[in-house]
This record gives structure tokens, C-alpha cells and sequence, in this order.
């Protein structure tokens, strides 16, 4: 059987754990997961189902240690009712055991309050249950201490799924190094309600790597499986990737901004310098836009696959249109009338730093036309400054509710252009 030792316990007092004991059935060829015993370092597991478990393994780094900050944002930027539906398990997996003690011991002192709440589990899977981790394939001809360090980081986190699968109803996945949005966690909740009733196996909240990746906790045994199976074959990031596309989401399911930016400097991989960055991340999750069911129009031509849809929703990418000239549209058609707020529209982008709307405006409509994707009375609310259009306080110079907003170019261009995305914020209203 799957236990867990508890520390400052009778020996002989011991926790089986469902999910672990779900992720080893029908495993018999993978014998080197039969009895693993995880020894929890610190902590103690709530007899209540939570609503989040924040998962994150650590290793010793050559350079840099960011394990702490990472914490203190996670609980910092969380309400203390957010708090009490959260817990975060960290897999203190480096193959040194007096490291893995001192760093336990570190910060059950410094995290000492949530230790004691049942928010904060320190744990650790020893290194005998692993697989081998020499004379692995080179895939990809990466060298050989590369493709150690990427199998154990893949083992490393299938024994933290495993350990999370029955914690709560939702896990998400981050690493040791990150700063997270303020409400991190009502962000989350409110992407799950906007995705109720549809399909989904991986949501992300984060373009970086495998931060910011939420799955259910009921998916969590396979995919524990699952890196267990390849993890000698790839990356982990590379794994999820194929795991999604396996339980058949076919898109990329991310939700922006980005609630998790890295914020480390030095790799965990022999302390390389990783100036990774994501620059959608937004600080203030709370500030998260509302976009409303919406049809989307355009009299552009689309390049390619790059439809109006993407600069919209959540679905990756962003709207490519060809030759815009003056007159040319792009329109919002809302499902229900909302009161519109604020409004902001990004254009352009880094590799195509010409492609931004050099001239444009932003209308908000009234009175949607019957069987058109238009409505009868626009107003112009302002105009594009640089390819970008921000403005609050919307719904003082609107009489009602809105049916439609619309972009409109006033000046012929020869670039094409791009929209990054059209972020739309709405008050329940009268």
C-alpha cells in the first residue's frame, strides 16, 4: 500500500492515500511505484476537500533560491478567504536528504502559520522508489546530464500529482520561481465558470513553460501515469503538451492576462541564466476583463487561420487582417445587451511591429439590426493612440445598455493588422 509517514507520530501511525493507490493500478510493469512511502516533512493533511491544490517540486539550484519568495506571494497575494479553499504542496525533491531537511525546516519556520492551518504540506518521495536515471535514450541529442536532470523532473512531479489527486477538486501546476497575481485563485474560479458545460483537459494561465497549467484533480492519476510512462522520452512541458491532445483538446485553452510570471534568473539546470519573462502577466487579477458571449465580424480579409475569434477569447493567438483601409470594421456583437465599462484593444506585436492600426477609433452601438451583425446608432468613445485604445467610465456617456463595439479604421494603411486582444469589462447595471 501507498503511505505517507507523518513526522512527530507513532511509526506505526500512517495515512493511505486514495489518489496514490488510484494513480498504481494495473501498473504491475512499472514495479519501481510499488510501496512508495512519501515522508511529509511538514504539514498535515485537512480531512476537508479543498477547492485548489498549487503544486510545485523544488530541487537544489547551483545559483538562485527562490522557494520562498514564491510562497510568500502565493499566500500574500490570496484573501484569507481565498485561503481556506487553497492548499500548496511542495515536493522538496532533491536527492540530498539533509538539503531536503534544512529547506523543510526552513520554511515550516518561516511559514509557520500555515503549516498549522493545513494550507502549507512539505513533502518528499525517496529516491529508491525512482526509476533508473542512467544509460537513458538522448533523445533530441541533448547531452546525457540534461536528459537525466529533465526524467527526474518528470518523475519528480508525477509523485506530486499523485500524492494531490484526491486533495481537492482542481490542481495547478507551477514552478519554484514565480510571482502570482493578486486573487490568483477568484480568477481561476471565475475561467472555470466562463468554460462550465464545455470540454477541457488543460487550462493555462501563463504562456511560460508549465506555469500556470490547471487540470482536475480527477485527471490527475493518468497524467501522473503518463509522465511516469515517457519520462525518459522528453520535457515535461513537452509531455502535457502531447497529454492535452490526447484527452482530445485540440486548442490551447489560455486565459489572458497571465496570472504567473517567473521571476527566477538562474536556471534550475546547472544555474544557466533563464531570463524567461511573460509579458501578458498582469499583477491584479481582480482587474481580469469580463469579454460577454459575443459574434465577432470583420470586412478585412483574414489571413490564414488568424480569425477574429482569437483576439477575443481565450483561444491562443491573435486576429491577422489583411489591407485594412478606411472604413474597414471589426465588431463585437453581444449575445444579451451588457453596460460596458471600460474598453481596452492591444495592435501590433514585436515580430510585426508595423502591423499595429496607425489610425482608428473605438464605437460602442445600440439597437442591434435584425439577422445582421451590426447595430443602427453608433458613438465614438475615442480614438487608437499609437496602436492601443484604453478608456474607463464608459456606461457615463452611454444612455443604456450596449449591443455592439466596433472598430473602426479612418485612415488607409499598407501594413496588415494585428489585434492582440480586445479586453471588455461590464457592471450589472440597470
Amino acid at each position: 500500500p501507498i503511505q505517507v509517514e507523518l513526522r512527530g507520530l507513532t511509526p506505526d501511525t500512517v495515512l493511505q492515500l486514495e489518489g496514490a493507490q488510484r494513480i498504481l493500478r494495473d501498473m504491475d510493469d512499472l514495479s519501481t511505484l510499488h510501496n512508495v512511502s512519501y515522508r511529509l516533512l511538514a504539514g498535515s493533511l485537512s480531512p476537508h476537500k479543498k477547492f485548489l491544490t498549487v503544486g510545485l517540486a523544488s530541487v537544489r539550484r547551483p545559483r538562485g533560491y527562490y522557494l520562498p519568495a514564491t510562497l510568500q506571494s502565493l499566500f500574500k497575494q490570496s484573501t484569507e478567504e481565498e485561503l481556506q479553499e487553497m492548499v500548496v504542496v511542495v515536493h522538496l525533491a532533491d536527492t540530498d536528504p539533509i538539503w531536503n531537511v534544512r529547506v523543510a525546516t526552513n520554511i515550516a519556520h518561516k511559514f509557520a502559520h500555515h503549516i498549522l492551518l493545513g494550507r502549507l504540506l512539505l513533502i518528499h518521495a525517496p529516491h529508491e522508489f525512482y526509476p533508473t536515471l542512467e544509460g537513458l535514450k538522448r533523445n533530441y541529442n541533448d547531452p546525457e546530464e540534461r536528459v537525466r536532470f529533465r526524467s527526474k523532473q518528470n518523475v519528480d512531479y508525477a509523485f506530486l500529482l499523485a500524492f494531490a489527486a484526491n486533495l481537492s477538486s482542481y490542481y495547478l501546476m507551477i514552478e519554484d520561481d514565480v510571482w502570482c497575481a493578486k486573487s490568483f485563485l477568484t480568477a481561476i474560479r471565475k475561467a472555470l465558470t466562463s468554460h462550465e458545460g464545455s470540454y477541457w483537459a488543460t487550462l493555462e494561465f501563463s504562456k511560460l513553460g508549465y506555469i500556470g497549467k490547471l487540470y482536475r484533480s480527477s485527471d490527475l492519476p493518468r497524467l501522473a501515469r503518463f509522465l511516469l510512462l515517457f519520462y525518459q522520452e522528453m520535457p515535461c512541458d513537452w509531455l502535457l503538451v502531447h497529454f492535452r491532445l490526447l484527452l482530445t483538446q485540440k486548442d490551447v485553452i489560455r486565459f489572458k492576462p497571465s496570472l504567473f510570471q517567473h521571476m527566477g534568473l538562474y536556471s534550475s539546470f546547472q544555474g544557466t541564466v533563464n531570463r524567461l519573462e511573460d509579458d501578458e502577466f498582469q499583477a491584479d487579477a481582480l482587474d481580469l476583463p469580463d469579454n460577454p458571449p459575443a459574434a465577432l465580424f470583420t470586412s478585412m480579409s483574414v489571413f490564414e487561420n488568424y480569425e477574429p475569434l482569437k483576439a477575443y477569447s481565450t483561444a491562443e493567438g491573435y486576429f491577422w487582417g489583411k489591407d485594412p483601409a478606411a472604413g474597414s470594421v471589426f465588431s463585437i456583437v453581444f449575445q444579451q445587451p451588457a453596460h460596458v465599462t471600460r474598453v481596452r484593444v492591444r495592435t501590433g506585436s514585436d515580430e510585426r511591429r508595423g502591423d499595429f492600426l496607425h489610425a482608428g477609433v473605438l464605437e460602442l452601438g445600440r439597437w442591434r439590426r435584425a439577422g445582421s451583425w451590426d447595430c443602427s446608432a453608433y458613438t465614438t468613445v475615442g480614438t487608437f493612440e499609437k496602436g492601443t485604445f484604453e478608456q474607463r467610465g464608459l456606461e457615463r456617456g452611454m444612455p443604456g445598455p450596449v449591443d455592439c463595439v466596433r472598430i473602426r479604421v479612418t485612415q488607409d494603411q499598407s501594413e496588415w493588422l494585428i489585434i492582440q486582444s480586445i479586453d471588455i469589462w461590464t457592471t450589472a447595471g440597470t
